[in-house]
């Protein structure tokens, strides 16, 4: 860099620094008046408004609305579903190629499998919960847990445990008649056993 340039430089910066420091900035236009309230002020109103108790009562009752209720088991009983899908139609990308034809069978399970398995009970069921806890699916957390009753709420901090809720769709495509029933994988296909609870004396 140029020697004479410098000194140049250190005064353009100090005059500028000089400048920031006295130079009052006016308004230019015309100004208007905020009349909005404080956004943190409002969020703290709503906050003081909010009813926890209530809030946390329909977290805790919260069941939805396709819930599919099941009897509880009156005998063992043991069947096979399988879960191959045949097209009824073509399936096709955005550019009108065909990626599936009408009658291409295929088999998810040969795609994604059910390793841990899957148990539904009523968790308004107390013989059902104890079931549970006492079954070899309790300390297994692959298995997943679905609810055909109760809430999964309270279900959950009494097992400490992920739970879901059971709906129509699933209950349909599992053939699901009563509760308890545990679904596993064999052979690319899902056995299903219902489990009857003696009654106690």
């Amino acid at each position: 860099m140029d020697s004479k340039l410098v000194p140049i430089l250190w005064i353009i910066t100090c005059a500028t620094q000089v400048l920031a420091t006295h130079t009052r900035l006016e308004p230019v236009g015309r100004t208007y008046a905020i009349v909005e309230q404080d956004i943190t002020k409002e969020l703290q109103q709503k906050a003081t408004a909010i009813d926890l108790d209530a809030l946390f009562n329909t977290h805790n009752r919260y069941q939805p609305t396709n819930l599919h209720t099941l009897p509880r088991s009156s005998n063992d009983r043991v069947f096979t579903v399988d879960l191959t899908h045949t097209l009824d139609h073509d399936i096709k990308d955005s550019q009108d190629n065909l990626l599936y034809p009408q009658g291409f069978s295929f088999n998810p399970l040969q795609y994604a499998g059910l390793s841990g398995g899957l148990v539904a009970i009523d968790g308004s069921d107390p013989e059902q919960i104890e079931w549970f806890k006492g079954s070899p699916y309790f300390q297994n957390q692959r298995a997943i847990l679905l609810l055909s009753g109760g809430y999964a709420a309270e279900v959950k901090q009494e097992l400490k445990r992920p739970v879901y809720y059971l709906t129509h769709d699933i209950a349909t495509r599992l053939q699901l008649k009563a509760v308890p029933s545990v679904v596993i994988e064999q052979d690319n296909k899902l056995t299903v056993r219902e489990v009857h609870l003696a009654a106690k004396p």
